[in-house]
């Protein structure tokens, strides 16, 4: 299974791209999506928005997971997250792919087992269970990373129906 994650923001959006095979999981890309500051919020989730069909034509994912927004303290970040989440939301929803929504605390909980985990140890347990090293990488395309692995976990974890 093909998961895709996105950490949502409008100037930086950080995407994961997994796959769980037999329970094993591999990073198949990771990286950020950024928008230049000086371009107009309209022009800025445009770009965000082409770059999500991009990926999401080029990987195929079977699900995408797409951070909740749980507190923000600024409100004009929060409303730019959202923003970049609803933009994120309509890439997943035009591709009609199942769409996940975890909380940063969940995601936590699912990758580190504490839902209060920072994230030196999100990281580190991303770089285990992906068996690579993530020096270098962005925040935003390591906890992308994390929301990956989390809602492939969860796919798979789900009941399937059985017909017959």
């Amino acid at each position: 299974m093909i998961t895709l994650g996105i950490d949502p923001g409008t100037a930086v959006c950080g995407f994961g791209v997994v796959e769980l095979r037999g329970g094993a999981v591999r990073m198949v890309d990771a990286g950020c999506i950024r928008t230049p500051a000086e371009d107009t919020d309209a022009e800025r989730l445009r770009q965000l928005h082409e770059a999500l069909r991009t990926l999401i034509g080029e990987h195929r994912p079977q699900r995408v997971g797409i951070e909740r927004l749980f507190f923000q303290r600024n409100v004009q970040t929060a409303m730019a997250v959202g923003q970049a989440r609803g933009v994120a939301l309509l890439a997943a929803a035009e591709a009609n792919v199942p769409i996940d929504e975890p909380t940063p605390n969940e995601v936590k909980q699912t990758i580190c087992g504490n839902g209060s985990a920072d994230k030196a140890q999100v990281a580190s347990m991303v770089q285990r269970l992906l068996g690579v090293g993530l020096l270098g990488v962005p925040d935003d395309a390591t906890d992308a990373l994390a929301i990956a692995i989390g809602c492939a976990y969860r796919a798979a974890s789900e009941p399937r129906a059985v017909i017959g």
